[in-house]
């Protein structure tokens, strides 16, 4: 699959964002004494038309600290089917599309340690758009967390554009929200899509947008990951657990995206919680 010169260089930055990423997740646990280390596996997708439609690398941890931990990069390309073209930015009167970007989602061992997930991704259709952001999902919210994640990515909206927080944390609210249970699903973050215009610039806040997360989210982790937990608190965890699965499974524009793009499915449901209850 042959890529032009933005697609090459938004490629080359998440799969950089993820070894980042990945060697930090490491770190945390080798300091919990676990020598859990990513199990990657990399796939090919077809396309429908029958050719080859690129693929990506699916990344998973399992250890003391990240219960599972999924990092995920893709770069694909091909045609959109049937009507899924309709409800894509640019993709109703060609069907044509390229996509390449990054999805974690980490589920944590103690309940003290929020679940996060994090998104940046460039999409080319008939138009071309970065879209992204990150929110954390804390089973027993911690003020001090909250309040460290929001302020870590307004300073990253405010060295961009003053309005880019508000907007975006409200954007976040309103997606990351379970309309069948009248909850949020988390305590939110930002949430970014067709950012369209200037390459350069866009690219630039994206990119500041994952240097964000891997600024607070591990610093984060690091401050509950000791913190003893009761039965109550993880019966707590894995009944929050189970919104987040239904969450993933009937709303996400990510799940519906990689399934109707012919994307590797347990790269598509690597978000869901390795153990869940519903009461």
């Amino acid at each position: 699959m042959h890529l032009d010169e933005q697609q090459s260089a938004a490629r080359i930055w998440f799969e950089h964002l993820r070894d980042l990423i990945c060697a930090e997740f490491e770190g945390i646990e080798r300091e919990a004494g676990s020598d859990a280390t990513f199990d990657y596996a990399p796939w090919d997708r077809i396309d429908p038309s029958g050719e080859p439609g690129g693929g990506g690398v699916r990344g998973v941890m399992k250890g003391r600290v990240f219960e599972k931990v999924g990092v995920n990069v893709s770069t694909v390309g091909g045609t959109f089917e049937g009507e899924f073209a309709k409800s894509i930015n640019g993709a109703s009167d060609d069907p044509r599309f390229f996509a390449t970007g990054i999805s974690l989602v980490a589920h944590m061992a103690n309940p003290h340690v929020p679940a996060v997930h994090m998104n940046c991704r460039f999409l080319v259709t008939t138009k071309r758009w970065f879209g992204g952001g990150a929110d954390l999902n804390p089973p027993l919210p911690i003020a001090e967390d909250t309040d460290d994640f929001h302020g870590t990515l307004k300073a990253a909206c405010d060295a961009h554009d003053a309005g880019y927080h508000e907007r975006y944390r409200d954007w976040a609210e309103e997606y990351f929200r379970i309309p069948h249970r009248g909850v949020s699903r988390g305590v939110g973050g930002i949430f970014v899509d067709h950012l369209e215009g200037d390459f350069d610039a866009n690219f630039a806040f994206i990119q500041d947008i994952g240097r964000a997360f891997l600024d607070a989210y591990p610093r984060i982790v690091r401050r509950r990951m000791n913190t003893p937990f009761t039965h109550a608190d993880e019966t707590a965890m894995l009944e929050w657990r189970g919104r987040y699965a239904e969450f993933n499974l009937v709303y996400d524009r990510g799940t519906l995206f990689g399934l109707k793009t012919g994307g590797n499915i347990d790269a598509i449901l690597m978000s869901l919680p390795p153990r869940a209850t519903w009461a």
